[in-house]
This record gives structure tokens, C-alpha cells and sequence, in this order.
């Protein structure tokens, strides 16, 4: 039997006819590609999309330039498996060629080919009767507007046909932004009319004064605040327009008055707020209060843009004939509701008039489509996400097109399936009712308990600093220790007083200054005694410089982002001069080899630089100096290690040509990056350190003359480098896979998920323990090497174990925590005066960001 469930469109929906000519005729066939799901679900649900054809025929209704689908989204259609037919010159209005679609791998055909022989119709505007005729039982996705447009509905109904309204997303659901094609038209919209109303206002909108007189800013009106009423009042506002705005519904004020504008209100209290964000109908008593004040509104300003909107109503009369008589003489109205009767009395639909007053008055419903190739690109990118979002969202499983009446998106703008009715979709259970409130007790404040914790802090941090002191193999250890606490000091206070705005640029900051494990690498390339050391050595330097190079780049495009094109010209490159001039002054000192303490000196001007980083975020004002600073606090902590260190030319050279390497990896990366992906980028960058830190500490185990010898201290340090380095690596590559889309963003729910994790740690901790008896290099370097690989898988199942909408704040542990305990294991591994200057300030400080973070939320 054939169980022709809800799970494929179109004609293959009803009675799989041009599957059956694709596929094998037996039963067993059928079932394979048309059930939900076969016996023990041995086969995905849903149909594979090579078995499925999406047409995307030219629009038809007039003034419409606009086309479903862009060469861009196409490929994105093809990639996955979908063929794809495009009607001879359908994208021609939104100037995209027949060429660039071909290219795209689409077939180009006639227009009744495109009905004919697709599975699925992709469409902008409704289809006309002819055009839904043309569908028979097949699958259409586009606007519909079912609640106007009942025949149409009845007529998708008579032919068994199904439809999705792309006008019918829940525009509650988080994810349906995605998918919102009437948000991404409306703002176009929204951004047209003000371009249409300037081009036809007299004035500037923007106030000058000039020797030859002065010239007052336009005043705008704009009627309706949701996402064209907004993109209004950010354009206008943007060319230096005077904007008020009117809305039913008093909690866009806020949207409002960030945007710059002026929220109106209405002497009589209502809330017009309706369901799924939409306005309500409002009473007579609100509509009189409402038009006395827009009466005298109309007399002050120049330019009415009314975008007020019920959904399956006529749209609300908003400004009246009288209204539009009291406007000056220049004055414009812009009337985004034309289409369906229009807010302003004046409009009249798809004309421009000059009322006798002289105002002029346009009624345009195609302002979406005045930006073609825009508007074109952002709902081809709607409908497509959409349409490869059925069946994947749910079950997991690619490449498969499953209707799930599971998924709220897809139940939402499911109109018409099969024939059968399924608008509107069924509204969400009433939240649970809460239960009274019970009587609220006095808070009792306990004045102690601060006491207790600052006690307690206290002795913790006496308990740590002693504790050092007793497990310190020698004075040389001590006296790093006390640097070590007090440049972490510094960095702490210096990282709380940064900015909240200025959070990310912080992160990408110390998340370049971390890279700093290049001296770690760099100490071991110079000390190295065997050709297994200098590799390891060599890699964990050339990421590391990838990881210092990129982050000062992303640093660069983050502060980027709050320039304004007002502010003064900078002049931030003269600062390389004294930089210049500081490094010419140490090599000539240091190659001298008269002056022995000038290599200190140097490393502790490069820690006062890398502080000053990390302290100009403080402000807007020094956010940029303070990255400057902060290059030229690595670029000298490099330069004073090799000073320190001392290596031959050949060594010296090896160094310089993997840091060029690494560094122009970096840079490819950064120019590439956009803010916008700036988490994954992070991600990618951390794997780089995790890998850098393991290196450098299992080169230094190597190294060693006599593995058992080494202090506890040295040998804990290594054991946990290389470690936390392990589980950097992979947790962060996870991160990374699930932000840019390479991995699921499900968490991996494995039954034995603890019992897992438990016996990976399990192990990690025996190989330490090994490490940690000072065994002989045979067994000390095997257990090293099984505390790796079982770190390793660790931290990609732990990461693996997470859903994608937390990785940000993995991404944040890692950075901030896991990064800085690495850096600090080097020091106490290394031994380096210079990695301490360099890096110390910067553990606390980026172990200081979460806080900051915190604060963030709590403001």
C-alpha cells in the first residue's frame, strides 16, 4: 500500500505521477521515496531533492520587476541536489541575465514548460486564475494573502494543488526572520518612499547655512512604525531630516527614539498592539483623539509617509482631505497603504496628483520593486532558506523535503494541501494559568554574609600565594612568581574599566595578545636538540603568529564599525615612528652586548604596551590608540625574546621566514573575515592556540635532558599545556563547525553521553598521573601522547554535546579562561622573564572578561 502522507509537494503529493515515470513501478519503490516513514524507518522521511524540480516563472502583474528567485539562490538550490528551470527572461526587470542563470545551473525554458514540468512553483506576487490553473496539483510557494484572496484559495482547493503563503509566517518565531519576506520588501519599502518623497520635495532634508542664507531641515511625519515605518525613519533621519512618528502601538516608542525620532502620542489611552506584532483595529474614541492630533501635525511638517496596515482588512484611513488641506504648499504625502485603499484621503492607487494646495500626493504600489535587484535578492534568499528548511529543520536529515506539520514555520504558511484547506494555521495553547500570588514575605537582608565572602576570598588568595611559595623548586621560581601575580594584578584593573560597547573589539585584543604562545615556540626552537623539537617548535610559532596577525586585524574592523564618516582624519601611524625608533634603540643596545639588562627592560616595555591595549579600550576615544599600543607590545615582546635568546643567523632566520608565514596566513584571513562572522573566525583562531600550546609543551618534554629529573611543577605544567591545548582544538573546531553551518547545531544526545565523558576523563587523569611520577622518557612520552588523543575526543564530545545557539558562550570560556591558563603553563613551563612581562597582564585581564560580560547583561 501507498501511504501518501504530508510529505512532498506538489503532484508528487497527490498521485506521484512523474515520479512514477522516474522511478521503478514496483510498490517497494514507491514506498521507499513517498512514505513518511518505511518499516523500523530504515530510509529518511520525505522525498531527495534530485528527485525534485523548482520553476520559477517571469511576474506578470503590472509594474512588477521583481523575480522569486536570483542566479545567487539558485545555486544554493542546485548545490543540494534540486533542478531548477527559470522562464526565458524572467530576472531581465531585476537585471539578471538568462546567461548568469545557465551559469548557476539552471535549465532556461518557456513559460509553460516552467508550469508543466515543475514539482514546485516559486512566486512573488499571487497567481491570476490562468497562472494558478497552469499548477494543477502541483506544489506553489508565494504570496498569497489568503484572507483576501479567497477564490484563489478556493481554486488551489478544487485542483488537490498546495500552497505556501510566504505572507503567513509566524512572525513570532525567532527562526521565521529568516524566512520574512514581508519584513525584507517592507523595508525596502520603507527606504523607497523617502527616496520618492525627497525626489519630489522642494528643499534639502538635510538644514544648512550658508553665506547666501539659511535652509531649515524637512520635518517628517511618518504614520505606522513597523519594519517600512522604521526603515523610513532611519533614511530620513540618516539625510538629516527633523522625523516624528505615530504608532497604535506604544511599545515601538522605544524603537522609535533610538532611531533618532520623535514618538507622538495620543491624548487617550489605548494599546493597538495585536496579535503576531500586528496593529488592531482601534475605537472611535481613539481615531478622534488620533486625528486632532495629526491635524495640527500636518500644518507643522513637510512630508506624511503613512504605512498603518491591518492584516485582511482595508487598510485604516489615517489622514483626511482636511488634513492634507492645512499641509504648506511643497508639502508630500507618501502612501505605502495604496494598495489597499491607502491611509491618506488624497492617494489615489499607482498615480502621482498635486492636490489644489499644492501638495503633492503619491499613491505608488510598486516602490519594492523601483530597487529591483535588491528586493530580488533578499526574497529569493527568503523563499529558498525557506524551502530548504522543510523536512531538514525537523528530522535532521539533508537533502530530504519532508512537510512537517511539526514545524511551526512551515504549519504556519501552509495554506492549501492536497486540496484540503489548512489556513489558517492553528493558534499555539494558552500559557498555563499562573497560579495566585502568594503573599510576598519581607526580604531579610543578611549583612553578614558579604563579610563571610570577602573572608573567604581572602583566604583563598593567602592559601594560593603561600601555597606557591611551598611548591617553588627554586628562587628564580619565586621571584617570576611575584611578577607573575602582580603584572596580573594591573591587567585586571585595566580590563574592568573598558567599556561595554567596547566588549568585542576587547576580546579580539586579548585574544591577539594570547598568541603570544609564539614565544613559548620561539624558546623552544632556540634550546631545541633534535630535529622531532624544532617541528614541534616551528608549529607552534607559525599558528600562533596566524592567531596574533588575524586578531589584530579583526580588532581593526570591529572599532571600524563605530567610525562615523563625521569624525576628525586620524593619524594613528605617526605612532610607529617612536616604535620604529624604540626597536632600532634595543637591537643597536642588545647586539652590542654592553648593556646585558636591556633585554628586561624591553620585555617590561613591551608588558606596559600590551597593558595600554588592553586600558585604551577604556573609551571610544582611545579604543584605536589602544590597538595600536598593543601591536607594538607583541611586535617588541618578539623582538626582546630573541634578543634574550640570543640564536644563531640560522635559527634566527627559520624563525623570521615561519613568522611571515604565519603572519601572512593571518592577514589572508582577517581581510576575509566579516564582522558578522567575527564568533566562528574566534573559533577558528582558538583551535590555532590549543594546537600551538600542545605543541610547545610536548617539544618541551622531549627536550628535556633527563625526562625524570624535571620538577613536579614542570612536569604539571607540561601535562596540562597539553591538555587543555588538546581539548582547545577540538571543542574549538566543533564551535566553529556549528556556527558557519558545517555541523548540525543539534547537541549530540548520545545515551552513554556521561558514562563518556566520565571514562575519557577517567583516562586523561591516569595518563597524569604517570606524567606526574617523573617516569623515564619511554613511558612519560607515551602517556603524554594517550592523555592528548583522549583529551582530544574529550573536548569534541563535550563541544559536540552543546546546541549551536550556546557556542558563543563556549567560544567566550575558551577565549577567555582556556587561553590565558595556557599562557600561563607556558610561563611556569618556560621559565621566560619575557613571556611573563608580555603575557601576565593579560591572563587576569581576559580571565576578567566573562565579569564584564555579565555586567553587559545585567545593564
Amino acid at each position: 500500500m501507498i501511504r501518501l502522507t504530508s510529505i512532498s509537494p506538489g503532484r508528487v503529493l497527490s498521485d506521484g505521477l512523474r515520479c512514477r515515470q522516474r522511478l521503478s513501478s514496483s510498490s517497494a519503490g514507491l514506498q521507499r521515496y513517498f512514505s513518511a516513514a518505511t518499516k523500523d524507518d530504515e530510509t529518511p522521511k520525505g522525498i531527495p531533492y534530485s528527485k525534485l524540480t523548482v520553476g520559477v516563472p517571469k511576474e506578470h502583474f503590472p509594474l512588477e520587476k521583481r523575480v522569486a528567485a536570483t542566479p545567487e539562490s539558485v545555486s544554493k538550490l542546485v548545490k543540494p541536489g534540486f533542478n531548477v528551470l527559470i522562464e526565458k527572461g524572467a530576472g531581465s526587470s531585476s537585471h539578471f541575465s538568462d546567461a548568469e542563470y545557465a551559469s548557476a545551473g539552471a535549465k532556461i525554458v518557456e513559460a509553460d514548460e516552467v508550469w508543466k514540468n515543475s514539482d514546485i512553483v516559486m512566486k512573488l506576487r499571487p497567481p491570476t486564475t490562468e497562472e494558478a490553473s497552469k499548477l494543477e496539483d502541483r506544489t506553489l510557494i508565494s504570496f498569497i494573502y489568503p484572507a483576501q484572496n479567497k477564490e484563489l484559495v478556493q481554486q488551489l482547493q478544487d485542483q488537490k494543488a498546495t500552497a505556501f503563503a510566504m505572507d503567513c509566517i509566524p512572525r513570532t518565531l525567532s527562526r521565521g526572520q529568516t524566512y520574512d519576506a514581508l519584513s525584507s520588501q517592507a523595508n525596502i519599502t520603507g527606504y523607497r518612499a523617502v527616496i520618492e518623497a525627497s525626489n519630489e520635495f522642494g528643499r534639502f532634508f538635510a538644514g544648512q547655512m550658508t553665506a547666501a542664507g539659511k535652509v531649515p531641515p524637512a520635518k517628517v511625519l511618518v504614520v505606522g512604525t513597523g519594519v517600512a515605518g522604521l526603515a523610513a525613519i532611519q533614511t530620513a533621519k540618516n539625510m538629516g531630516a527633523i522625523v516624528r512618528a505615530f504608532d497604535v502601538r506604544p511599545v515601538t516608542k522605544e524603537q522609535v527614539e533610538a532611531m533618532g525620532g520623535q514618538f507622538l502620542e495620543v491624548d487617550y489611552k489605548e494599546d493597538g498592539s495585536g496579535a503576531g506584532g500586528y496593529a488592531k483595529e482601534m475605537s472611535k474614541e481613539w481615531h478622534a483623539a488620533a486625528a486632532k492630533m495629526l491635524s495640527k501635525q500636518c500644518e507643522e511638517v513637510d512630508i506624511v509617509i503613512t504605512t498603518a496596515a491591518i492584516p485582511g482588512r482595508k487598510a485604516p484611513l489615517m489622514i483626511t482631505k482636511d488634513m492634507v488641506a492645512k499641509m504648506k504648499a511643497g508639502s508630500v504625502t507618501v502612501d505605502l497603504a495604496a494598495e489597499t485603499g491607502g491611509n491618506v484621503e488624497t492617494t489615489v492607487k499607482d498615480e502621482k496628483i498635486i492636490t489644489d494646495n499644492g501638495v503633492t500626493c503619491l499613491g505608488y504600489t510598486d516602490l519594492a520593486s523601483r530597487l529591483p535587484t535588491t528586493s530580488s535578492s533578499l526574497y529569493s534568499n527568503n523563499i529558498s532558506k525557506f524551502l530548504l528548511s522543510m523536512g531538514p529543520q525537523t528530522t535532521k536529515v539533508k537533502d530530504y523535503l519532508y512537510i512537517d506539520h511539526e514545524d511551526d514555520a512551515v504549519r504556519g504558511m501552509l495554506t492549501v494541501e492536497k486540496g484540503k484547506l489548512m489556513w489558517p494555521a492553528p493558534l499555539p495553547p494558552p500559557p498555563a494559568k499562573k497560579e495566585e500570588a502568594k503573599a510576598i514575605e519581607p526580604e531579610v537582608i543578611d549583612y553578614r554574609l558579604p563579610y563571610v565572602q570577602g573572608s573567604k576570598q581572602a583566604g583563598y588568595l593567602a592559601a594560593g600565594v603561600l601555597g606557591a611559595g611551598v611548591i617553588s623548586p627554586d628562587p628564580a621560581f619565586s621571584a617570576m612568581f611575584t611578577t607573575f601575580a602582580l603584572s596580573n594584578i594591573i591587567g585586571v584593573q585595566v580590563v574592568l574599566g573598558v567599556t561595554h560597547a567596547l566588549h568585542s573589539p576587547l576580546m579580539a585584543v586579548t585574544n591577539a595578545i594570547s598568541g603570544t604562545t609564539a614565544l613559548g615556540g620561539m624558546h623552544l626552537m632556540a634550546h631545541s636538540n633534535s630535529a622531532s623539537v624544532t617541528a614541534l617548535a616551528a608549529l607552534a610559532t607559525t599558528l600562533s603568529t596566524v592567531n596574533i596577525v588575524g586578531g589584530f586585524i579583526v580588532t581593526k574592523k570591529m572599532l571600524d564599525m563605530f567610525k562615523r564618516p563625521t569624525d576628525p582624519p586620524e593619524y594613528y601611524h605617526l605612532y610607529g615612528i617612536p616604535a620604529a625608533g624604540s626597536m632600532a634603540f634595543y637591537t643597536a643596545g642588545s647586539m652590542s652586548g654592553h648593556v646585558p639588562e636591556i633585554d628586561s627592560a624591553a620585555a617590561t616595555l613591551a608588558g606596559l604596551l600590551c597593558i595600554g591595549g588592553i586600558g585604551g579600550l577604556s573609551s571610544q576615544s582611545t579604543a584605536r590608540l589602544g590597538a595600536v599600543s598593543g601591536q607594538a607590545g607583541v611586535a617588541l615582546g618578539v623582538a626582546s625574546t630573541l634578543g634574550h635568546l640570543h640564536p644563531d643567523a640560522a635559527t634566527t632566520a627559520k624563525m623570521a621566514g615561519l613568522m611571515a608565514v604565519g603572519g601572512a596566513a593571518g592577514k589572508y584571513i582577517g581581510d576575509r573575515v566579516e564582522p558578522t562572522s567575527l564568533p566562528q573566525t574566534v573559533a577558528a583562531f582558538h583551535s590555532l592556540v590549543g594546537v600551538a600550546a600542545s605543541a610547545a609543551a610536548v617539544g618541551d618534554f622531549i627536550n628535556a635532558p633527563v625526562v625524570s629529573e624535571l620538577d613536579k611543577v614542570h612536569l604539571a605544567s607540561i601535562y596540562l599545556a597539553t591538555v587543555i591545548g588538546s581539548v582547545t582544538c577540538t571543542g574549538s573546531l566543533v564551535a566553529f563547525g556549528k556556527l558557519d553551518g558545517r555541523m548540525s547545531s543539534a547537541p549530540m544526545a548520545h545515551p552513554a553521553r556521561d558514562q563518556i565523558n566520565m571514562g575519557l576523563g577517567a583516562a586523561t587523569l591516569g595518563a597524569g598521573a604517570i606524567v606526574m611520577g617523573g617516569p623515564e622518557f619511554g613511558t612519560g612520552i607515551a602517556a603524554l601522547g594517550g592523555a592528548l588523543a583522549t583529551s582530544g575526543v574529550l573536548g569534541w564530545h563535550m563541544t559536540a554535546s552543546i546546541g549551536g545557539a550556546d557556542m558563543p558562550v563556549v567560544i567566550t570560556v575558551l577565549n577567555r579562561f582556556v587561553h590565558k591558563l595556557l599562557n600561563a603553563l607556558l610561563v611556569l613551563m618556560l621559565r621566560s622573564n619575557t613571556h611573563i612581562y608580555v603575557v601576565a597582564p593579560v591572563i587576569l585581564a581576559g580571565l576578567s572578561v566573562p565579569r564584564v560580560s555579565c555586567l553587559i547583561c545585567q545593564s
